[in-house]
């Protein structure tokens, strides 16, 4: 899925890089962590349902500016000032994994604009600790000085031999042993999630999303007025679904659907099409 993006320039000299795709009923949609506004999982289903789609680069993450992502608040008024250009009066958000607080933050902040909130394998409370291994190790492979260097090589080996990547890697993605993921997978699964390994890049975007999810978002939930569903599979290894009960907790009114699918990426294996239904019915019920 090819698309081309462009640059919203703020008063403030800040720059936002967004795509904008499809014709139909707009979803603002906030992207997990090492990825932009060229995401592509799960795009397909909601475009043939008739729906567009406005990606921002999150704040550090393509060529969107770092200096919005120290403060989800300032960023997410960034977000605002792009919907009132692009003439676009309320939107469903979704928001997918470390995207959760920027999706959570702007549902709360600004409840006349969003006509619902999807929540997918999203981040929602506390998520490393900073004296955690997977905290430290991130600190080191996606610094800014480092992070091409680290997605240079996955993505060289991902294009020579994708079915030893994805088996070295489903680990951080399931609870799962990677034999039995790979039962539920296709080689259209392995394909997407080597073009995903390929796309990616931290920027500075992703030390922003460590610092970012170190807060509780608990007063934001609380003050969210929209529809809200919350995805998450029982098997995620990179969010817990320890995330999904707490927003489901705090968002009044909330629906969680715990899936049975092999983990984070729910767009992916044999569950897939569930996912898709699921969330489909939801959004046909909140329009309708």
């Amino acid at each position: 899925m090819s698309r081309l993006s462009k640059l919203f320039q703020l008063k403030n000299g800040s720059r936002i890089e967004y795509t904008l795709v499809g014709s139909g009923k707009p979803i603002l949609l906030f992207h997990g962590g090492h990825s932009d506004c060229h995401e592509e999982l799960g795009y397909s289903n909601l475009l043939e349902q008739g729906y567009s789609i406005l990606t921002p680069s999150r704040a550090g993450y393509g060529k969107t500016s770092k200096e919005l992502g120290p403060s989800l608040d300032s960023v997410c008024e960034a977000y605002y000032q792009l919907l009132n250009a692009l003439q676009i009066s309320k939107v469903h958000v979704i928001a997918v994994s470390a995207g959760g607080p920027t999706g959570i933050t702007f549902a709360a902040k600004y409840p006349t604009r969003v006509s619902s909130l999807i929540l997918q394998s999203a981040v929602a409370q506390k998520w490393h600790d900073q004296n955690d291994t997977t905290y430290k190790a991130a600190r080191i492979l996606f610094h800014p000085s480092r992070e091409k260097y680290t997605w240079r090589l996955l993505s060289y080996l991902s294009g020579r031999v994708p079915k030893v990547v994805v088996k070295q890697m489903l680990p951080s993605f399931s609870k799962l042993p990677a034999a039995e993921i790979m039962l539920q997978w296709n080689e259209d699964d392995i394909d997407q999630f080597s073009a995903m390994i390929q796309r990616q890049r931290s920027h500075h975007g992703f030390m922003f999303d460590l610092r970012q999810t170190a807060s509780s978002l608990v007063p934001e939930m609380k003050s969210i007025l929209c529809p809200t569903l919350i995805m998450h599979s029982k098997y995620d290894n990179a969010v817990l679904p320890e995330h999904a009960y707490a927003a489901k907790y705090h968002i009044s009114g909330s629906q969680l659907c715990l899936l049975e699918s092999w983990g984070h990426l729910i767009w992916l294996g044999r569950g897939a099409d569930s996912v898709h239904k699921k969330l489909n019915s939801f959004l046909t019920t909140v329009d309708s």
